[in-house]
């Protein structure tokens, strides 16, 4: 069977903003779209017609972005990936406005609504949802088809559901994930605060952005011969 490519008439990523960060820069397939507004910044992939809405954020941070087929990343979500925690999402994945994705996995046919949070390490299973404003956190497993209640923290793996009004049952599954490890290499001394060190290590982390560069993607330049 032969395959017919389409050929887009109008360039991907007009007045998005384009950015080269620790010498890589995105690549987004023809058939995409990057909304004016949106920023694609470092080694970040998206695949055949997916759609990045106005101001989303996605940000390779030392660790790759990978966004599969037809994948929609709605307004002001950020999607981070970071050092040893690469994001994947795989193909029809849906995240929902104002969403926050760091250094996750999500396999495909999978829904993540609202103002949801998802942490380093996490993976969520295919056809799997996570709910208006849950909070999925560190190096958690949700499996295969399960949802995430609305507001409603998941931890561990196996993964523990803990509706918001039981925080004593949050803090006990939050000790056992080691987020100051986890996300920022730092551990915390009992009775003492890891902040001091967990901010100089971002800080450095981040002053890399200096040596960025915005740019145009070569299909969105005119001609040469242009007046």
């Amino acid at each position: 069977m032969r395959t017919v490519r389409e050929h887009y008439q109008h360039p991907v990523g007009r007045g998005a903003v384009f950015v080269k960060h620790r010498n890589a820069g995105p690549r987004v397939d023809e058939s995409a779209y990057i909304a004016p507004t949106a920023v694609v910044c470092g080694d970040v992939t998206v695949g055949a017609h997916s759609r990045v809405l106005f101001g989303a954020v996605l940000t390779a941070e030392g660790g790759p972005v990978e966004i599969g087929a037809n994948c929609i990343v709605m307004e002001n979500a950020v999607v981070r990936g970071v050092p040893h925690n690469p994001v994947r999402l795989g193909d029809n994945v849906l995240v929902g406005p104002h969403a926050h994705l760091t250094g996750c996995v999500i396999e495909g046919d999978a829904r993540i609504a609202t103002g949801a949070m998802l942490f380093n390490g996490v993976r969520i299973g295919a056809g799997a949802e996570v709910e208006f404003g849950a909070v999925v956190h560190v190096n958690t497993v949700v499996p295969s088809g399960m949802a995430v209640p609305m507001g409603w923290f998941a931890g561990g793996d196996p993964v523990e559901l803990v509706p918001p009004d039981d925080w004593h049952r949050i803090r006990a599954v939050l000790g056992r994930l080691d987020y100051p490890g986890t996300v920022f290499g730092v551990s915390q001394a009992p009775g003492q605060s890891a902040m001091p060190d967990i901010a100089r290590r971002y800080a450095r982390s981040l002053a890399l952005h200096r040596y960025d560069e915005t740019y145009v993607p070569v299909r969105d330049r005119p001609p040469t011969d242009a007046p």
